[in-house]
């Protein structure tokens, strides 16, 4: 053996360049049962360095104490094994248990033995996972800093990947984390703690993540530790100068700052970005730079997103119109209301929409605007004050602050509206009172609400009503109904009765009146008086109205030769159907499709009709009569008809109620009403008949009165098409 195979050769000893400052030393286990390994291991390494770190030993003489070492959290670089120690292969079992049951890929292990009998070289390499395999007479000084180098290097790029991968996931975990919607201050917070995660550092550390918004002063939005204080300060009233300095200065040049601190610039949308100062004690790693870089990309896409979210949220829960919470928002405060929040009240600005038909748009904004501040001013301000859309308002609060008196108060003084006079407007009210035994449905109670105000549009227009279940059984039964209805309309079980019109003095039949009918599927008739104002409230009047029409007149020209050819066919049309623009013009283009001529057919208006606009409603008869059809008004003396507008309608007929001929209005006034309207119509020179004569003595009453045709059960009740046409028969033989 040469001078050179010397176990260990001992060189002049040299100044090392001295460890960077605040450097953790590499940490090396020493497992060997002989002392003096250990004495020359260190000996032999003194002042040595890698990448400018020193190397500190820990010591165990048995794979025992080295397992026990293990365990504890030490964080080992490289560890030296002996092969031989309590058993021949205690070395190699040791090494299966740093892999397999400690899991730590990251040691790096150098085998030494001094019996290289036990463990072969290729075999131990092959089978695990070191990094070198030296017997103790070949590991010089040099070799042995050779070795420690290479498995430090390795030791340190492997945990460099580790260090990234962990960055990684954190940052993955930090987008997750602040993607998710919530507020702009939660965002500012969570972008804190996962800056502190990121960079090992406590939150004390990190100061503050300051917001720039358009129009406002750059502000401390989120600060933790001893800082938590100056969230909301604006940064010129900051008491760290060099901190408002550079949070002032990432803003304004919007790029990162990275120093001896950090300043983080965090792009968002529409102006709004963030900017985030950190306090480390320490140098970033190249790695840690890298990672921030990156960190900062993806949180700016989770910051615009949250952005966009939050735009989103205001489009959905706000009213951008009078900068109120909307119908969603109005529902979500009921559905997490205080137990003090137990009043709820729609108001309907009653005939806004003649403001809207009738003055500009624009002005029609601006009262909703004026109502809105109206509402905030004269209610408290733990008060929900919300717009539901159209001028439907709502109230959220408590039951003695949202009254039916404090809500007409509230409308008492004229509105001021923006660039117009002063505006007086009554409303309309429905209030619920919330249970304090049950949790509230916002849907459901907006509905019952809802309800409420219906019945008070209905029964006490400029009132309130408060909601009583009963509405709301009423409500389901409606809509029930509706759904009935339209399903019977389409699988055609509606039919139609025709009732003769006879003239009192020649007893002849002269026409007839066709009448809705409703059989259910289930053979139930639904009397007209309950499915006729559901088909006019929900638009379903216009198809049925039409299908009657057509169904009447191919009715009548089936007749053909077996009445005269004056016989006519009364047709109801009801105030819906008749403001329909193209009302005429389709009802004439029936009339032509099926052949009628007009002369044999009779419109029958109620007289709720004259409620429309009189000059358009008689233009529209004009067009009718032009075509020879007859026009008269239905129910005459039980709606809103005036002489003015009989005379400005021009109308052919007047059809005297039945209420005035067999109801008790009649019996108690001897048919005055009756004859009343009998020399008004003569007046007017208007024909006339009398519906619901029941009995000889009210025909022969009419008849010397001077009605000429009357219908009703005296003559004949309404029939089936093909039951009339026998009973007609049957009544010409007998003559």
């Amino acid at each position: 053996m040469g001078p050179d195979d010397d176990v260990f050769v001992f060189a002049q000893e040299r100044l090392a360049a001295p460890a960077l400052a605040g450097v953790q030393p590499w940490q090396v286990l020493v497992v060997d049962d002989e002392p003096d390994v250990h004495a020359a291991t260190v000996l032999a390494c003194k002042d040595f360095q890698v990448q400018g770190r020193s190397i500190s030993f820990q010591h165990a003489h048995s794979a025992a104490q080295a397992r026990a070492l293990l365990a504890a959290p030490h964080d080992f670089a490289v560890a030296l094994i002996d092969v031989v120690m309590e058993t021949n292969d205690a070395g190699l079992q040791l090494v299966r248990h740093i892999r397999e049951e400690l899991d730590n890929q990251a040691l790096r292990i150098i085998l030494r033995t001094g019996q290289p009998g036990y463990a072969p070289e290729m075999e131990t390499i092959t089978r695990y996972d070191i990094n070198d395999y030296k017997t103790k007479s070949d590991l010089t000084q040099v070799r042995l800093f050779t070795s420690l180098t290479l498995a430090l290097r390795c030791y340190a790029q492997l945990q460099q990947l580790q260090a990234s991968r962990r960055g990684l996931e954190q940052i993955l975990a930090a987008s997750r984390a602040l993607g998710q919607p919530t507020g702009l201050h939660q965002f500012a917070s969570g972008l804190v703690t996962q800056l502190c995660a990121l960079l090992a550092v406590d939150e004390h550390c990190l100061v503050c993540a300051a917001a720039q918004e358009p129009g406002r002063v750059p502000y401390v939005l989120a600060a933790a530790g001893r800082y938590a204080g100056w969230i909301g300060q604006p940064l010129s009233e900051l008491a760290a100068p060099h901190i408002q300095q550079s949070l002032r200065q990432v803003l304004q040049q919007r790029q990162h700052r990275i120093g001896a601190d950090i300043c983080l610039y965090i792009q968002g949308a529409h102006g709004l970005n963030l900017a985030a100062y950190v306090e480390v004690a320490r140098p970033l790693e190249p790695l840690e730079r890298s990672l921030l870089e990156v960190f900062c990309s993806n949180i700016a896409v989770a910051f615009q997103n949250l952005q966009l979210y939050l735009e989103i949220k205001d489009l959905a829960f706000h009213d951008a119109l009078v900068g109120l919470p909307n119908r969603h928002a109005l529902a979500a405060a009921i559905n997490l209301h205080q137990p003090e929040q137990d009043m709820v009240a729609l108001l309907d600005l009653d005939n806004f929409a003649d403001i809207n038909s009738v003055l500009d748009p624009s002005y029609g904004d601006a009262v909703l605007q004026a109502v809105a501040q109206q509402l905030q001013a004269c209610f408290a301000p733990a008060t929900v004050v919300a717009r539901l859309g159209g001028d439907l308002f709502g109230l959220l609060g408590q039951a003695g602050q949202v009254t039916p008196e404090l809500i007409t108060q509230a409308f008492s003084q004229p509105l001021a509206v923006a660039g117009g006079e002063p505006l007086r407007l009554s409303v309309t009210s429905g209030l619920v009172r919330l249970s304090a035994d049950e949790p509230a449905n916002g849907a459901m109670v907006l509905k019952n609400a809802s309800a409420a105000l219906k019945q008070a549009k209905r029964f006490a227009r400029g009132k309130a009503l408060y909601f009583e279940a009963a509405q709301a059984d009423a409500a389901r039964e409606r809509i029930q109904l509706l759904n009935r209805l339209r399903a019977s309309f389409s699988e055609q079980h509606l039919f139609l009765h025709y009732q003769p019109f006879v003239d009192l003095h020649s007893n002849q039949v002269v026409g007839a009146e066709c009448l809705l009918r409703w059989r259910t599927a289930e053979g139930q008739f639904i009397p007209p008086d309950r499915f006729i104002p559901l088909a006019e409230q929900s638009g379903l009047m216009v198809p049925i109205g039409e299908w009657v029409a057509r169904t009447a007149l191919l009715w009548r020209k089936s007749l053909g030769q077996r009445v005269a050819d004056d016989f006519r066919i009364a047709i109801n049309v009801s105030q819906v159907q008749f403001a329909e623009p193209d009302f005429v013009a389709r009802f004439l283009d029936i009339l032509d499709a099926v052949g009628v001529p007009g002369y044999q057919v009779e419109v029958e208006l109620t007289e709720s009709v004259a409620m429309e606009n009189l000059s358009l409603l008689a233009a529209k008869l004009e067009q009718l009569r032009a075509c020879g059809i007859r026009v008269a008004m239905d129910d005459f003396g039980t709606g809103y008809s005036s002489l003015s507008v009989l005379q400005g309608l021009q109308l052919d007929r007047m059809k005297i109620d039945r209420s005035f001929v067999s109801g008790s209005r009649a019996e108690a006034g001897a048919f005055e009403i009756a004859r009343t309207i009998l020399t008004l119509a003569r007046h007017l020179r208007l024909s006339t008949i009398a519906e619901g004569i029941e009995t000889q003595a009210q025909r022969d009453v009419l008849r010397t009165a001077g009605c000429e045709e009357g219908q009703g059960y005296w003559f004949a009740r309404p029939m089936a098409g093909p039951d009339f046409v026998a009973w007609l028969e049957q009544r010409q033989a007998q003559c």
